[in-house]
């Protein structure tokens, strides 16, 4: 008797499957421990990686706020099966490490979150042996950078997204020549008056200049994400694309509100907009992209976004410069 099919047994996953291939075993392993000298709490990553295959990218995550190297599993355990060596580190606040808004480590946590991913490059070597077998399989010129929410600010900084200052003047350059593409989920967009006041408070790295940022980025973004920091609607998130001259590509997901279908985690609470497809074409479309990104002979994306033009229409849409 056959199974009944899951809700990501569908024509557009299916064929996306046949661009990105079958993945392999993952091996995952969790808390490691880098040097943070001065860190108010100290640094705790989980390195994910498949169990095979030789010139493994290096592919950064950063967390969305309040989460830690225990979430977005759904996209980690994936790109990893994929062949990427996915490093997630623990940001200051997540809410395991209790720093509220009244803390005075919180008003530094922006630059605290970049420096938690140049640690993971800058002690590559603890990283790589803390998985078995990984020694040697791993391609350090080939790094990428991912984030979700506040995670993608972060990821941002490391691609050349600099925040303007007081006086409007684009501020000190995080860029990381290093890091060769990116994708930015749910990414907030221009600050100004437009901001609440919460926000102005407490996120004063929500005033970002995208026009430095040159580094390959695919942005994607719900078409019903409303956030309450900014009185803008969902075209907020899609801002890195419309001034990034380096984000090529936005994808667009209709009917995704901020979690984008349940990205930071399976049956978390914070997710509203459950939806187990648009997550598994989530998964594949970012892993197409990446892999091109790193490889200009790759035609996964090519084949990606001609897929979802065929037979994924009811979940989103790609738009290219």
């Amino acid at each position: 008797m056959s199974s009944a099919p899951t809700a990501t047994d569908t024509q557009i996953v299916r064929t996306l499957d046949e661009v990105v291939g079958a993945g392999e075993r993952v091996v995952s392993v969790a808390p490691v421990a880098l040097d943070a000298s001065g860190r108010a709490v100290p640094l705790e990553i989980r390195v994910s990686a498949p169990t095979a295959g030789e010139g493994l990218p290096v592919l950064l995550f950063s967390h969305g706020n309040g989460w830690s190297l225990d979430g977005y599993a759904p996209l980690a355990a994936f790109w990893a099966s994929r062949g990427f060596v996915v490093v997630q580190p623990t940001h200051l606040d997540s809410r395991r490490n209790g720093i509220g808004f009244d803390d005075p480590v919180f008003g530094r946590i922006w630059t605290e979150r970049y420096e938690d991913l140049e640690r993971v490059l800058d002690q590559w070597d603890t990283v790589e042996a803390a998985v078995p077998g990984l020694a040697g399989r791993v391609d350090k010129g080939q790094v990428v950078v991912a984030g979700h929410s506040w995670g993608a600010q972060t990821a941002q900084m490391l691609l050349g997204v600099r925040t303007l200052d007081e006086s409007g003047q684009p501020g000190k350059d995080y860029a990381d020549p290093r890091v060769k593409a990116g994708v930015l989920l749910a990414a907030t967009g221009l600050g100004g008056g437009e901001l609440h006041p919460f926000a102005k408070e407490h996120f004063p790295f929500m005033n970002p200049s995208f026009a430095e940022l040159a580094t390959p980025t695919l942005v994607v973004a719900g078409d019903r994400d409303q956030s309450k920091m900014s009185s803008r609607g969902p075209d907020w998130f899609t801002d890195a694309y419309t001034y990034g001259p380096g984000a090529t590509d936005l994808l667009t997901l209709f009917g995704a509100e901020h979690s984008l279908g349940g990205i930071p985690n399976w049956e978390a609470a914070e997710t509203t907009d459950e939806n187990p497809e648009r997550v598994a074409v989530l998964q594949r479309l970012t892993t197409a992209y990446l892999r091109s990104a790193l490889n200009p002979s790759d035609t996964s994306w090519n084949r990606a976004v001609s897929a979802l033009a065929e037979t994924g229409t009811a979940i989103g849409r790609i738009d290219s410069k």
